[in-house]
């Protein structure tokens, strides 16, 4: 969305371009994981000092919260489409973008428009000195980049009014910006070992962080299901507990054109063949997670014809979408080890486990390498294309180069760029050939804008 102007004197900036460098201007989780800056104590006293200086907008629509180590955003997206399916007004506070930072706020599925995000900055920066000293230690220094984000999202929900927000944690939960919003329904996705440096060493540590969304007297939507993480989870007295395979399934999760045909049972009811506009059997799971808190949220089952309406219609780009046929491309943000191998499982069920792939990969510091090429199904590739990810915390496109030979595959080459790797591929591949486009959303992101997909 272009930049622009302004003469809104409640804006407190001239233009969008203004308010994004103040906002760029702020510890960002980007800068803090590539070392440029000193690790902050975990603290929501500066964003409870935020939004109490904001008047409280977090609390004028109920929420329902999303967390997880794999599937939160697809999750959000899909709980967005069944809530306006159900006549709601819906914000959408989702992370990170993959073009535009407006993406990470929406409402009725649209993108917050720059005048609007204008206005949302320039409240949040006007109320900025009133909260100077909140916090403890290194972390009394003011809100973060994420913070001023989230707090912009309040705004704007708040302002439009919406009728319910759902909020994605950003990382974690418990020490989360969006955790000072009371959900009246949590769900957790999963389990899986990523941000270890923050979150970890373990999957019980993991799942504490998470477990820090419950609020006493909501219900929990879990889909984790290892039976030495429930009692974490259980432990933050949720009135209710709806876990996965026990409340709420998908049942059958089949492949059809275009998508996939589910079956699915929440405590409340059950729906046959929907079919649902995503690829990979993980998205089933997480539309039936959605699908539960939906339920959970009204305190009934969501209409059938409902139902099948907000999974025809939900959408999740960057995760295995398809941009192209000649050569088939499908770009896919997966990011961790667990991502990897459902991507690649995906792709193997979805369009041939003997098809020749090309992998255009770049992926972020905190992974091995070699780990996630191996969960990509590298050393089962025609060709692999590594390329620096658009990030401060990029690995090296010669060190992902070098676990690919290590790996064995016939081909390896180095690219400066995503859209130079993308020109290498579609060069080197085939009509036989799948180019997946891999390893990071930001990798992902950077391939739409050189595809000029969704433009």
């Amino acid at each position: 969305m272009s930049d622009f102007t302004s003469n809104d004197s409640t804006s407190g900036f001239p233009s969008l371009g203004d308010a994004l460098a103040w906002l760029d201007s702020h510890q960002n989780m980007e800068r803090m994981l590539a070392g440029s800056r000193a690790e902050r104590v975990p603290d929501l006293s500066r964003m409870a000092a935020l939004v109490d200086a904001l008047g409280h907008p977090e609390r004028t629509a109920p929420v329902i919260h999303v967390t997880g180590t794999n599937g939160k955003t697809s999750t959000a997206r899909c709980l967005t489409s069944l809530l306006t399916a159900k006549g709601l007004r819906v914000g959408t506070f989702t992370s990170p973008h993959l073009a535009q930072l407006n993406e990470r706020i929406a409402a009725d599925g649209e993108p917050i428009d720059d005048r609007s995000l204008l206005a949302a900055l320039g409240l949040v920066a006007a109320v900025e000195p009133l909260i100077a000293g909140a916090g403890s230690g290194p972390s009394r220094s003011g809100p973060t980049w994420f913070e001023i984000m989230t707090a912009a999202a309040f705004v704007y929900f708040s302002d439009r009014p919406v009728d319910v927000m759902v909020l994605e944690v950003g990382m974690g939960g418990r020490w989360d910006a969006t955790n000072v919003a009371d959900a009246s329904v949590s769900v957790v996705t999963n389990v899986g070992l990523d941000h270890v440096e923050f979150l970890g060493p373990t999957r019980a540590h993991v799942a504490a962080e998470k477990a820090g969304v419950i609020k006493p007297g909501s219900t929990l939507v879990l889909g984790e299901t290892d039976p030495s993480l429930v009692p974490i989870f259980s432990a933050e007295s949720p009135a209710s507990l709806w876990l996965a395979e026990r409340e709420w399934a998908c049942y059958a999760n089949q492949l059809a054109v275009g998508g996939r045909s589910l079956d699915l049972r929440t405590p409340g009811s059950s729906y046959e063949a929907v079919w649902l506009d995503l690829h990979g059997a993980h998205q089933g799971l997480n539309f039936a997670a959605a699908l539960a808190a939906a339920e959970a949220f009204f305190g009934a089952p969501i209409e059938d014809r409902l139902v099948r309406e907000a999974a025809a219609t939900v959408s999740s780009p960057g995760r295995l979408e398809i941009v192209g046929h000649d050569p088939l491309m499908v770009l896919d943000g997966a990011k961790n080890l667990e991502g990897a191998t459902a991507a690649s499982a995906a792709v193997a069920e979805e369009f041939g486990a003997d098809r020749s792939v090309v992998l255009v990969v770049g992926m972020l510091r905190g992974k091995s390498p070699e780990d996630m090429l191996r969960a990509l199904g590298a050393p089962r590739a025609r060709m692999v294309v590594a390329c620096p990810a658009p990030s401060p915390r990029a690995v090296p496109a010669e060190e992902v180069a070098a676990a690919a030979r290590a790996l064995g595959v016939p081909s390896v080459v180095t690219a400066d760029s995503v859209p130079d790797a993308l020109s290498v591929a579609s060069g080197a591949a085939t009509a036989d050939d799948l180019v997946l486009v891999t390893g990071s959303l930001y990798v992902v992101g950077a391939a739409r804008a050189a595809l000029a997909v969704g433009a």
